[in-house]
C-alpha cells in the first residue's frame, strides 16, 4: 500500500509540474513583444487583414483568455475561426502551424518515428557499452586499463557531438564509404536500410553518452565492491561472479537507472544536432525550423512535448526506483 501511495503522489506531482510548464512556455512565448498574427499576415499586410488574422488565430483576446483556451485545446480541441473557413485541431490540439498548414500535434507524430529510432538505439548501445566499461574498470581498478577507459571517458565527455557526428560522416559514409552519410527510412518500408541508415547516428550518441556511464559504474561499482556484504559473501566463498554480478552490480544500477531514464527522455524530445548533421527530420529538426521561422505555436507545442517526455521518463525512473529499492519509498512515506 505505501508503494501504491507513493505512485500516486509522483503521478499528481508530476501533473501539477506539467501544467506548471504549460503555463510558463505561454507566457515566455506568447507574451513576446513578436505577434503572431503579424508573422501569419506575410507582407503586405494592412491593419484590417492583421485584425482579421489575429481574430482568426485568437490572438485578439487578452493573454489569460487565450492561455485558457490553449490548456482547454489540450484536452478537448479548438476550432480557428469561423464558418466554412474554419480549422479544426482535434484534441490533444498542441497548436496550430498557420505557416506550415497543420495541427502541432501532427507535425510532431510525423517526426517523432525518426527521433525515436534514433533515441531508443542510441540509449540502448550508450547503457550496454557504459556499464560493460565501468564495471570492467572497476574490477581493473588503479591499472593501465582502468585510466585507458577513465581517459576515453573524458574524451567522450568533452567532444561535442556535431564535431564527432562530422568525423564518423567522413570517415565512415565519405572516405570507406561503408555507410550513408544521411537520410532516414521507415522502419515499415525497408527493415534493413533503417537499420543501415540508423547506424551512424547511434554510434555517435553512444561514444558521447556511454563515457558519462562509464564514469558513474565505476564510481558506483567500486563503493559497492568495498561493502561489509560483499566482504562478507567473499569470506563465505561465494563465487567471484556471483558477487559482482548479482550483488554489487544490482546495487550500482540504481543511480545509472536515473541518469539512463533522464537521457533518454530528453533525447527523445529531440536529438537537435545530430539530425541536423546526419540529415534527419526528427523533433529537433522541427524545432530548428520553428525557431528559424518563428513559428510560435510549434515552437510551444514541440518543447512542451520535450518537456512532458522528460516528466514521464523521471515518473517510470522513480516508481521503478521505489520497486527495486523499497527505502525509497519507506523514507519518504
Amino acid at each position: 500500500m505505501k508503494i501504491l501511495a507513493y505512485i500516486g503522489k509522483r503521478v499528481a506531482s508530476s501533473l501539477l509540474v506539467i501544467l506548471l510548464i504549460t503555463l510558463a512556455l505561454f507566457l515566455i512565448f506568447f507574451l513576446l513583444p513578436t505577434n503572431p498574427a503579424q508573422l501569419s499576415c506575410g507582407k503586405p499586410c494592412t491593419p484590417e487583414q492583421l485584425s482579421r488574422v489575429a481574430a482568426f488565430m485568437g490572438t485578439d483576446q487578452p493573454w489569460y483568455v487565450q492561455m485558457g483556451n490553449y490548456i482547454a485545446g489540450i484536452f478537448v480541441g479548438r476550432t480557428f475561426g469561423t464558418g466554412g473557413g474554419a480549422v479544426v485541431c482535434n484534441a490533444p490540439c498542441l497548436g496550430y502551424s498557420f505557416r506550415l498548414g497543420e495541427p502541432v500535434s501532427q507535425l510532431i507524430a510525423d517526426r517523432f518515428p525518426v527521433t525515436a529510432s534514433i533515441a531508443v538505439g542510441a540509449a540502448v548501445l550508450w547503457l550496454v557499452i557504459g556499464v560493460a566499461t565501468g564495471v570492467w574498470a572497476a574490477l581493473k581498478r588503479d591499472t593501465i586499463v582502468d585510466r585507458t577507459l577513465l581517459g576515453l571517458s573524458v574524451v567522450g565527455v568533452s567532444a561535442p557531438s556535431y564535431l564527432i557526428g562530422l568525423l564518423m560522416v567522413i570517415a565512415f559514409a565519405l572516405v570507406i564509404q561503408i555507410f550513408p552519410s544521411g537520410g532516414y527510412v521507415n522502419f515499415t518500408d525497408d527493415p534493413v536500410d533503417w537499420f543501415y541508415h540508423l547506424i551512424l547516428p547511434w554510434l555517435v550518441l553512444a561514444i558521447l553518452s556511454a563515457a558519462g556511464y562509464t564514469r558513474i559504474t565505476r564510481t558506483q561499482m567500486i563503493g559497492e565492491l568495498s561493502q561489509d556484504y560483499i566482504r562478507t559473501a567473499r569470506s563465505k566463498g561465494v563465487p567471484e561472479s556471483v558477487i559482482v554480478f548479482k550483488h554489487a552490480l544490482r546495487n550500482a544500477m540504481l543511480p545509472v537507472m536515473t541518469m539512463f531514464g533522464l537521457d533518454l527522455g530528453g533525447l527523445l524530445g529531440g536529438a537537435v544536432l545530430t539530425e541536423k548533421v546526419f540529415s534527419m527530420q526528427g523533433l529537433g529538426a522541427l524545432l530548428l525550423d520553428s525557431v528559424s521561422n518563428l513559428d510560435l505555436q510549434v515552437l510551444v507545442g514541440a518543447t512542451l512535448f520535450a518537456a512532458v517526455l522528460v516528466i514521464i521518463a523521471n515518473l517510470i525512473v522513480d516508481i521503478c526506483y521505489s520497486l527495486l529499492d523499497p527505502r525509497v519509498t519507506l523514507g519518504r512515506s
